[in-house]
C-alpha cells in the first residue's frame, strides 16, 4: 500500500523501513511532522488482514481498532495499482462506523493511466479523497494542507505569545538592524570582528532589547510534569508517594494505568500538575494489547507537559525503549529529568556507583546528555522531592530568555575565537546572534554563508550556550540565517 513510505514522507525523513512485501511493517513507527507551522504526531501501522490466524496480523488488527478510537484524524491508504481489494472493503465498512475522521488516501497515483484507474475509489464513498503519489510526493501537499485543517489551536493555555503581530525572522531582522546602528556599518565590515564588542555598550541597548517580541505568559499557568517510562518503572508508585495518597491504582502488573491522570500537587510553596501516563511497553503475560492505547495517551501527555520526568527500572538499567521515549520527548522540546527509580534495590553499591551509572546513562543517551540524573526510591520515599525541584529547575531553563546584548557580547568572542571553518574557499563570518521568542529555547545566528555552516559548528555553538547558560535538560534549537 505505501503506508510507511507515506510516513517517510510526511516526516521528511527515511524512518520506517520499506519494501515492496506486503506484512514489512509489524512494529509501530512514532514520528513528528510539521506543516504550515502546526506540529502533530503520526503513527505508522502495520496492514489490517482480517480473518487471519498469523500471530502477528492478528496483533496489527488489534492495534488498527485501538487506533480507531484513539487517534484524532485517521488516513486510509490504499493502492491504486492493485485496485478495491477485499481487504479495503472490509476496513471501509469498519471506517465508516467510526466517529474518527477518515481521509481516503490512494497511493501510487503517479501517471495519468493510474490517475484515471484511481477513480474507482470515490465508488467507497469517503467524502474526502485524496490521490497521491508517495514516492515522487505528488498530491502530499494538498493532504497535508488537510490534515493540519482538522488541528484547532489551544487557546485555554497560551505559554507564550508574542505582542506584535511579526514573524520571528523579522523580529531577528530588527534587532539586527539595531546592532548594526549601535557598531556602525564600517565596523560591521571588519574582518576580525573584534570591534563589535569594543565599541558595543550593553547599557544602550536594554530599552530596545524585546521591542516587539515580548514574551506574554500566562499568568495561572502552572507547570505540567509528566510522568513517563516503561511499565512497571514505579511511575505510579512515584505519583502517590509525592502527593501522600492513594490517587492511582498501584500495582506490579505492567499496563495498570491506562489514562493520563492529572493531579495538581500544592504543598510546601511548590505547586505543580504531575500527569501521570501509561507505560509505553507491554509485557508477554499481559493479554490485553494495552501497549498502543498506552503509547497514544503518552505521547498526548507529552504534548501538554512543560517537562517530562522519565522513570528508569534501577534494576534493568537504560533500555532501547527507554532511549526511544527520551529521544521522542527531546524532538517534541519538552524539558528532561531522568529519574533512577528503586535505588534501593541496586545491591553491591559503592562510593562510586552512582557516577559510573549516570555516566553510562549519558552515553546511551548522547549526543543530548546536558540532563539531570536524579537517583530515588519511589517506595521509600528517597530524593522525591528534589527530584520535584530538578524538574522546577528545568521549567525555569526552558523559558529563559538572555539579554540580547549579553547573547552577542559572549557568543561573538567564542566565534572570533574559535571561527567557522572555511567551506569551498568561502570565509564565512556569524555576525549576530539572536533568541527567537519560542516556547523551546531557539537560537538564530546570522552569517554570510549559513548554507556552509556544519553539524560540527552547530553542535560547537551548542555547546558553547549550555556552557555560558543554564539550559540544563533542555533540548537547544539552533537556526543560521542569511547576514
Amino acid at each position: 500500500m505505501g503506508k510507511s513510505t507515506l510516513f517517510n514522507r510526511l516526516l521528511e525523513q527515511r524512518k520506517a523501513i520499506v519494501d515492496d512485501i506486503s506484512g514489512v511493517t509489524r512494529d509501530r513507527q512514532y514520528g513528528i511532522a510539521d506543516w504550515n507551522g502546526k506540529v502533530f504526531n503520526v503513527i505508522d501501522t502495520g496492514g489490517f488482514v482480517s480473518r487471519s490466524e498469523d500471530v502477528f496480523e492478528r496483533e496489527i488488527r488489534k492495534q488498527v481498532l485501538i487506533a480507531l478510537d484513539e487517534s484524532d484524524l485517521l488516513l486510509f491508504v490504499c493502492d491504486t495499482a492493485t485496485g478495491i481489494t477485499d481487504q479495503d472493503a472490509e476496513m471501509a465498512d469498519i471506517l465508516r462506523r467510526a466517529k474518527t475522521p477518515v481521509l481516503l488516501v490512494v497511493n501510487k497515483v503517479d501517471n495519468s493511466q493510474r490517475a484515471l484507474d484511481a477513480t474507482e475509489f470515490y465508488s467507497m464513498g469517503f467524502e474526502n479523497t485524496f490521490f497521491i503519489s508517495s514516492i515522487s510526493g505528488s498530491g502530499t501537499g494538498e493532504l497535508l494542507d488537510e490534515i493540519t485543517a482538522h488541528i484547532t489551536e489551544e487557546h485555554d493555555k497560551p505559554i507564550i505569545r508574542k505582542k506584535k503581530a511579526k514573524t520571528e525572522e523579522k523580529e531577528a531582522t530588527k534587532e539586527e538592524e539595531n546592532w548594526d546602528e549601535e557598531v556602525g556599518e564600517e565596523q560591521e565590515e571588519s574582518e576580525d570582528g573584534e570591534q563589535y564588542e569594543e565599541d558595543f555598550e550593553a547599557e544602550d541597548y536594554e530599552e530596545e532589547e524585546y521591542e516587539g517580541e515580548e514574551v506574554v505568559v500566562n499568568e495561572d499557568e502552572i507547570p505540567k510534569f509528566a510522568i513517563i517510562g516503561q511499565p512497571n518503572a514505579g511511575k505510579s508508585t512515584l505519583l502517590n508517594a509525592l502527593i501522600g495518597q492513594e490517587r492511582t491504582i498501584v500495582s506490579n502488573i505492567p499496563g495498570t494505568t491506562r489514562d493520563t491522570i492529572h493531579t495538581h500537587y500544592k504543598l510546601f510553596g511548590k505547586e505543580f500538575v504531575l500527569i501521570d501516563t501509561a507505560g509505553l511497553r507491554k509485557k508477554k503475560n499481559v493479554h490485553e494489547n494495552l501497549e498502543f492505547y498506552s503509547v497514544i495517551r503518552a505521547i498526548r501527555a507529552m504534548d501538554e507537559a512543560d517537562v517530562c520526568l522519565l522513570v528508569v527500572d534501577a534494576t534493568q538499567g537504560v533500555t532501547a525503549q527507554d532511549v526511544s521515549i527520551f529521544s521522542l520527548a527531546a524532538r517534541k522540546g519538552k524539558g528532561i529529568v531522568v529519574l533512577i527509580n528503586k535505588w534501593d534495590l541496586v545491591e553491591n553499591k559503592e562510593t562510586n556507583t552512582a557516577r559510573d551509572y549516570e555516566k553510562e546513562i549519558k552515553q546511551k543517551l548522547a549526543p543530548f546528555t546536558d540532563v539531570p540524573v536524579m537517583f530515588i526510591s519511589a517506595q521509600e520515599k528517597k530524593r522525591i522531592f528534589q527530584g520535584m525541584e530538578k524538574a522546577l529547575e528545568v521549567y525555569d531553563n526552558r523559558k529563559r530568555r538572555i539579554p540580547t546584548s549579553k547573547l552577542n557580547d559572549i557568543m561573538l568572542k567564542e566565534i572570533n575565537h574559535f571561527p567557522p571553518p572555511m567551506a569551498r574557499g568561502l570565509a564565512v563570518k556569524i555576525k549576530f546572534v539572536n533568541q527567537i521568542p519560542t516556547a523551546v529555547p531557539a537560537f538564530a545566528f546570522f552569517a554570510n554563508h549559513p548554507d556552509a555552516l556544519k553539524t560540527s559548528y552547530r553542535n560547537f555553538l551548542e555547546n558553547k550556550l549550555r556552557g555560558h547558560f543554564k539550559f540544563s535538560g533542555v533540548p537547544l534549537r539552533i537556526f543560521f540565517r542569511k547576514k
